[in-house]
């Protein structure tokens, strides 16, 4: 963008600490707020670990790092957001938290052009309640782990959302590269996890009902059929080049047979209801040590390599 908005990052955990690491990345100078000066820190050595793979790649020189450093400013005060042009708020996803902080934000912040909450999941109809001032500047913007790779965000307005305000976040976060969808209205799980939770209930409607005989197959028709296509094309594009003849005549064959459970599958019920959550407890569908910690992380951060186009300054 021809002008240097100033960025304010309320939150220094993964999502915030990778914010810092993008948008100084493109040139913007950034603030990054946490309560306390040892949470703070934390925040700027993630930001710092992330440098350090970007740099380990030749993705950008030891210069140009240093340069993207200089714009970031680590603060334990909100008011010196005070003026800023955007905000990103990247707390837990907590209701009543976010809501404490947006009263804390009014009361501190005379003026700020857009807030942008980073949920997951919650309304922005139910963060803006009891907002004042900046009610018609908050619009929702769901990253993706790891933000400072993975591309696509999608915006969420509320009902009072102002549109230059969707417009501006839209335009800023273009700028940084990313990708953004807009949803017109709020709908629970936005864009992707609907889209992701509604496959992960038909693979896990295929083990429960026998169909196939292991997760582990799900997981190897999916790595190696259609999802790496989708990396390249889109859902609706290749359906175009299917055929909408050919589209209509499988839908009308396999919609009936689909899931169409209202809950929870019958697998993750039963390990969550065993303590068998997965990679934090060591077990869950698969088995976790430290090794496949590990690799996991690797393999899943691998392919959004690809998208990195950061803007750093060619001369540094």
């Amino acid at each position: 963008m021809a002008e240097k908005l100033k960025i304010g990052i309320i939150g220094s955990g993964t999502i915030g600490a990778a914010y810092a690491a993008l948008f100084t990345g493109n040139g913007y100078p950034a603030a990054l707020y946490d309560i306390n000066e040892e949470i703070l820190n934390a925040g700027i050595a993630k930001y710092e670990g992330l440098y350090n793979d970007i740099e380990s790649r030749g993705l950008c020189s030891k210069a140009q790092r240093d340069k993207a450093k200089a714009l970031l400013k680590g603060t334990l005060s909100l008011s010196d957001m005070d003026g800023f042009d955007i905000i990103f708020e990247c707390i837990p996803e907590d209701l009543e938290m976010k809501r404490k902080l947006y009263a804390r934000i009014e009361e501190e912040i005379g003026d700020v052009k857009a807030i942008v909450s980073t949920s997951s999941a919650l309304s922005p109809d139910d963060l803006i309640f009891g907002m004042q001032k900046f009610r018609s500047r908050l619009v929702i913007g769901h990253p993706f782990n790891p933000p400072h790779l993975v591309p696509f965000v999608e915006l969420v307005r509320s009902k009072e959302t102002e549109e230059d305000v969707v417009g501006s976040v839209k335009s800023f976060l273009e700028s940084c590269g990313r990708k953004v969808g807009v949803m017109k209205t709020p709908a629970p799980g936005f864009i992707a996890n609907r889209l992701q939770h509604a496959l992960l209930r038909e693979a896990t409607y295929l083990v429960d009902a026998g169909l196939v005989s292991c997760p582990e197959d799900v997981d190897k028709a999916l790595t190696y059929s259609f999802l790496p296509r989708y990396t390249k094309v889109g859902l609706f594009e290749h359906h175009d080049f299917f055929g909408m003849d050919n589209t209509q005549r499988v839908q009308n064959t396999l919609c009936p047979s689909l899931c169409t459970r209202q809950e929870a599958s019958e697998m993750v019920s039963e390990l969550a209801e065993k303590g068998d959550l997965g990679m934090k407890t060591g077990k869950g569908i698969y088995e976790w040590d430290d090794e496949k910690i590990a690799d996991f992380k690797k393999r899943a951060a691998e392919p959004y390599w690809g998208f990195f186009n950061w803007k750093f300054d060619a001369d540094a």
